[in-house]
């Protein structure tokens, strides 16, 4: 039997070209390119590290977003997964994190059986990290996050990771099936292949509204169901321009700074 791994993974916009709206405090998200969120990257790899040393193992990549995900998903299929699956209805859109998780829950309930879910840390355009641990709790699962490093024994049976800590690291043991949260230091995401692409155009990307998901649009998804709402999302004012202090000798350069600090009534 395959060895079944899901794998969530999320469009997000490149953060290089983001701006905020001054008047709405709000995301300028037209006319910015988006792309594979980096964690999920990093997820699908050691998923596909798997499949490379286990063929029969099967990958689902899941997301929720709108219909343009579906190119990102294209990306994910061209670097090896085998389906792909978009949770995508209007009924959907402003989903907090609680929300967005019981959508991608409902989601991998549909999908059926699996052995693994793989997931970024979290996304780059929330930083919240709470995607994942949410899905493994809805789906009563146990969890590592923050993975560094992986080790699979070869039954596919347990798994032996290393968590990362600020201080630090644990290394844990966990039976399948279960959750993981990736992290970059995880692995090096590999590039899409020629092949993998055409055939990623020729795959058909399953897509499920909120009927299909079986969700409650008024209790369970949706801005109106989301507990978390958001004040506003401002860019913070710029820093003045600094000053550099040179001198031949580290006293000579600590003088020109308490002249400096006294000068503007600091000290």
């Amino acid at each position: 039997m395959a060895f079944k791994i899901i794998v969530c993974a999320k469009q997000v916009p490149d953060t290089n070209e983001i701006k905020i709206d001054p008047v709405k405090k709000t995301l300028i998200r037209e006319g910015v390119p988006s792309i594979l969120n980096h964690d999920d990257a990093n997820a699908l790899e050691e998923a596909l590290k798997i499949k490379d040393k286990h063929p029969d193992t099967h990958i689902t990549v899941v997301t929720m977003g709108p219909p343009q995900a579906k190119d990102m998903l294209i990306e994910c299929l061209a670097m090896g997964a085998d389906e792909a699956v978009l949770a995508s209805d209007r009924a959907l859109g402003g989903s907090d994190t609680w929300a967005t998780s019981n959508a991608l829950a409902a989601a991998i309930g549909k999908i059926g059986a699996f052995d693994l879910i793989f997931a970024g840390r979290q996304a780059i355009d929330g930083d919240t990290a709470q995607v994942g641990p949410q899905i493994a709790e809805k789906l009563d699962l146990p969890q590592v996050t923050y993975v560094q490093e992986f080790e699979i024994a070869d039954d596919l049976k347990s798994i032996t990771v290393k968590r990362a800590l600020e201080d630090g690291y644990e290394v844990i043991k966990v039976k399948t099936p279960c959750m993981l949260t990736a992290i970059k230091e995880l692995n090096e995401p590999r590039y899409m292949t020629v092949g993998g692409i055409y055939d990623a155009c020729a795959k058909e990307i399953a897509v499920w509204g909120a009927a299909d998901l079986g969700v409650d649009t008024e209790k369970a998804v949706g801005l109106d169901a989301s507990p978390t709402k958001v004040y506003r999302s401002f860019t913070p004012a710029p820093k003045g321009k600094g000053e550099m202090l040179e001198g031949d000798t580290e006293k000579e350069v600590v003088d020109k700074l308490l002249v400096g600090l006294k000068t503007k009534h600091v000290i």
